[in-house]
């Protein structure tokens, strides 16, 4: 009598790569990069002693803060890992070593050794989850039993969660089903943005210095 064969391994579930970005906080960069860019020029052109050197050395230390509070950040979901990058730092964070992403007053990711790491690419709005507490309590209002009719728009029921809570429920659920697979191990790594960091203190020093002198 043959002993049967175990069954071979299934390969894991392919996952698309998904980047979370803030919308608001990129139009707000844009916004604050273009009026410092206008006020700092003005200020270099036509400013007079020790003016124009002075707006220089405030657009080297505001730009590079500009740009990693509102544009750097962005949540970076793929196959195997999770990769955060914030204003000052990169944390990649394979899927085996995350216990939660959970959204109270921020997004944070919770590592199985305590760890918290906020996801400043996805800003909880106060204001966009009452508005969706709203929505959901309308609708069950209209239908008590909590029924979902046949002509209803699919749609609509992510319309009733607020887009930061359903961006940390999607994670919370990949990182659920990532976690257990061999290819998801290892240990979170973190890189300091010094691209940021450098000019940022570059032009700090160089502020310092010409209000010192004056």
């Amino acid at each position: 009598m043959t002993t049967p064969e175990p069954p071979a391994p299934q390969p894991s579930e392919p996952v698309r790569d998904r980047v979370f970005r803030s919308p608001m906080g990129i139009a707000g960069g844009v916004f604050l990069l273009a009026l410092a860019v206008v006020l700092g020029g003005d200020s270099i052109l036509r400013g007079h002693g020790r003016t124009p050197w002075l707006a220089l050395a405030a657009l080297i230390m505001v730009v590079p803060l500009i740009v990693a509070f509102t544009i750097r950040p962005a949540v970076f979901a793929g196959a195997e890992r999770l990769r955060i990058r914030n204003p000052f730092r990169t944390i990649t964070l394979p899927w085996g070593t995350i216990a939660d992403i959970r959204a109270g007053y921020s997004s944070e990711a919770l590592t199985n050794e305590g760890r918290t790491y906020q996801l400043w690419a996805i800003p909880v709005s106060l204001r966009q989850r009452k508005r969706a507490a709203r929505q959901a309590a309308r609708a069950s209002q209209d239908d008590p039993h909590g029924r979902t009719s046949v002509s209803a728009d699919v749609r609509d029921s992510k319309a009733r969660v607020a887009p930061a809570d359903q961006s940390v429920a999607d994670l919370r659920e990949l990182a659920e089903r990532r976690s257990g697979l061999p290819e998801t191990q290892g240990e979170p790594q973190i890189r300091w943005a010094y691209e940021v960091i450098a000019p940022a203190v570059a032009g700090l020093v160089l502020l310092v210095i010409l209000s010192a002198t004056g």
